[in-house]
């Protein structure tokens, strides 16, 4: 007998279907084949699906097993195929749909029987409760079930999930991207693990049923367990504020480096903080998210969609509560100098997204930049332009999204130091050689932190000396995360009304720039001598472009000046310098 079970593969972000096929031969001997390009992990399905097939009270079929994983010229990684298997394989033998359509109790093998309360044990550790007078076997109830549920047709069904030996289900990656593709094909529903039904839902479309063993799927598709899907998601209801460990109030001085962050900020440019150890560059990069707008429910879609290919949707947003599904917050990834290329970009024989794209819609933290490699360093170049990746191999190619805020801190020399004479300089000129200059042409904001005074480091925070001296001490403390925050929603707000949602000045190029930055005469002399004397590449020419258009709605205006302008050359502070 043939059973098809309608499945999927995970590549990259997205997912292609697949279509589990499971034959039953009544001639031959007792052998289970698994074909269709699988790996180790799938291999190894099959003793997972008979251990939890088994102790869970069915029978195992005890024939020759041919079992085809469809297309047959795609690669087929990780144990999401077990539950498909499982399912294909009691649909085959009438355990589904079929003459033993039935619950497993008086049916239930001695072997069954036997591991049941350490079943039950165990699933009660997985936060399984469910209360019967009947014994328990794979974490359901044996005794007869006398619900009135309809049986469902497991053939207008999506199925993903791994089993344990005792028939739990257990999470798997990419659950998401199975949701979509259920809708997109027209889909009845998906019947995934319980961890991952919060993370499916957020797709909306579809009925997304979470299960926590094989029994309970055996008994919603018979019709003896009655199931509610997963309640839809409103994922604007989610959305948070990002925080920050730091606020800028906090940050002593350095007013002049808070303004270029409000302007990369407000108009989702790169940034690279020039200064000597102390002067605050990594301390104002952690409080940057905090002046950042909230991600859009389209957004925090998008970038769900990466966590949970990686399987790691709870530790990209640590404040949620378990089981919301959902990335709330922009990501901040901060990688070590010491990352490997295929960790900052992606790769893998089976490409698997990096911290580019793991800080898509977010920030990206490179502190020490010269100290990385200079290769790793280059490979940031077409993503940084194309706001996307691309891992190609032999047998396929990947693309993933990594449209992310570049924030980079760096010392003037690799002791640290200012230089202060000639062999000083050629130092400093040699450090920042690390760095290439297609690299530096696409960092929109070069700004210096210079050493903070010490009177201003002495300064109290706080004062308990009456509202006169606390006036003069929050005056004192500078600009907060609060007042840059609201400056940056403002200039947002026009950059959406005036190039629609989603698009950054950041992002504008070609008729677009030359649209929405147009410049007064006075402006194109200053931009024109600065391309003369300081030698400016046509990137730089229009990062410029873009940067000032971004200095203009943060002061409200719909033409460039030639004070945006002037600001906006003066953030060109290394092509000065190299």
């Amino acid at each position: 007998m043939l059973a098809r079970i309608q499945s999927f593969v995970l590549q990259g972000i997205d997912a292609i279907p697949c279509e589990v096929e499971v034959d039953l031969d009544v001639v031959g001997l007792e052998k289970q084949t698994i074909v269709g390009l699988p790996d180790a992990a799938v291999h190894e399905s099959i003793d997972r699906v008979r251990a939890a097939i088994l102790n869970c009270g069915y029978r195992f079929p005890g024939q020759k097993v041919l079992i085809n994983l469809a297309p047959a010229d795609v690669r087929k990684e990780g144990p999401v195929f077990d539950l498909p298997i499982a399912v294909g394989l009691l649909a085959a033998d009438g355990a589904i749909g079929g003459r033993a359509a039935v619950h497993p109790g008086a049916g239930a093998s001695s072997r069954a029987r036997s591991v049941a309360a350490s079943v039950a044990s165990l699933n009660r550790e997985a936060g399984v409760d469910i209360e019967d007078d009947g014994e328990m076997v794979g974490g359901m109830p044996t005794s007869p079930s006398t619900t009135t549920a309809s049986p469902i047709d497991y053939r207008r069904i999506m199925f993903a999930g791994e089993l344990s030996l005792d028939g739990r289900v257990r999470p798997i990656k990419g659950a998401i991207a199975l949701a979509a593709l259920a809708r997109d094909r027209g889909a009845r529903g998906v019947i995934v693990p319980a961890d991952n039904a919060a993370e499916a839902a957020v797709v909306g479309g579809i009925d997304v049923i979470g299960v926590r063993t094989l029994t309970e799927v055996v008994g919603i598709l018979n019709g003896l367990i009655e199931v509610e899907p997963h309640p839809p998601v409103n994922i604007a209801e989610l959305i948070e504020h990002s925080s920050a460990e730091v606020d800028f109030g906090d940050v002593r001085g350095q007013e002049s480096v808070k303004r270029a962050i409000t302007v990369a900020a407000a108009g989702g440019h790169n940034i690279l903080m020039l200064g000597p150890p102390g002067s605050g560059k990594t301390m104002m990069a952690k409080a940057l998210p905090g002046v950042l707008p909230p991600m859009t429910p389209a957004e925090a879609l998008e970038v769900t969609r990466i966590y949970s290919a990686i399987g790691q949707i709870e530790a990209a947003d640590g404040r949620s509560p378990r089981g919301r599904g959902l990335v709330t917050v922009r990501p901040v990834r901060s990688p070590h100098h010491t990352a490997s290329a295929v960790a900052v970009i992606g790769g893998g024989i089976v490409p698997k997204p990096g911290e580019i794209s793991m800080a898509h819609r977010g920030v990206l933290f490179l502190d020490e930049l010269p100290e990385f490699p200079r290769y790793v360093l280059d490979t940031l170049r077409q993503p940084l332009e194309d706001g996307r990746v691309t891992i190609a191999r032999a047998h396929s190619a990947v693309t993933f999204p990594a449209s992310f805020m570049l924030v980079a801190a760096m010392n003037p020399t690799a002791a640290g130091d200012l230089p202060g004479d000639a062999a000083g300089r050629r130092s400093m000129e040699r450090y920042l050689g690390r760095i290439s200059k297609p690299l530096i042409d696409r960092i929109d904001i070069h700004v210096e932190a210079p050493a903070v005074p010490w009177k201003e480091l002495a300064a109290r925070r706080d004062s308990d000396n009456g509202d006169a001296a606390g006036t003069k001490q929050a005056s004192r403390r500078g600009t907060t995360s609060a007042q840059m925050r609201e400056k940056v929603l403002a200039a947002r707000e026009r950059q959406h009304a005036r190039q629609g949602e989603g698009v950054l000045n950041a992002r504008l190029s070609g008729k677009l720039l030359d649209r929405y930055a147009e410049l007064t005469d006075e402006a194109q002399t200053i931009l024109g001598q600065a391309m003369t004397e300081l030698g400016l590449s046509a990137r730089a020419y229009d990062k410029i472009r873009r940067v000032a258009r971004t200095i203009a709605d943060l002061d409200g205006s719909d033409k460039l000046q030639s004070a945006h302008v002037a600001e906006a050359v003066q953030y060109r502070l290394l092509d000065r310098k190299v």
